[in-house]
């Protein structure tokens, strides 16, 4: 029996990572840590770009294999690395949006609290 998978999320959930690592762990990588901000910007981007699925044959293929394999055989209208850039734009255009869109929910959920023992002194002026 086969299995219908979407190879597609998992090249963007990997994309994903790989663009969060070059913004600042705070606020953004903190924010998109929070499950249900990182399934709002993979539904971003999936939403807006082709999805590619793939069936495994039960233990035989692994899902790397099969996303190889589907890809090598579908014709993309552009270029790998033209694809890789636009993926990227649209992760960063998600990342934004979702910031903005969310931004006081973040200020409160993410912020970190500071310790009073950690303030800096206000005796120096």
């Amino acid at each position: 029996m086969n299995t219908v998978v979407n190879l597609t999320q998992q090249s963007v959930v990997g994309e994903i990572e790989s663009v969060l690592d070059t913004y600042p762990y705070h606020p953004y990588q903190k924010a998109f840590a929070i499950p249900d901000l990182r399934q709002e910007l993979i539904a971003f981007v999936l939403t807006r770009i082709p999805s590619f699925y793939g069936a495994i044959s039960d233990g035989n293929t692994s899902l790397a294999e099969a996303e190889r394999e589907s890809l090598a055989y579908y014709k993309l209208p552009r270029k790998p690395l033209e694809q890789q850039l636009h993926l990227q734009n649209l992760i960063h255009q998600g990342i934004c949006l979702i910031v903005q869109e969310k931004s006081d929910w973040i200020n409160h959920n993410v912020c970190d609290t500071v310790q009073p023992t950690c303030e800096a002194s206000h005796w120096f002026g």
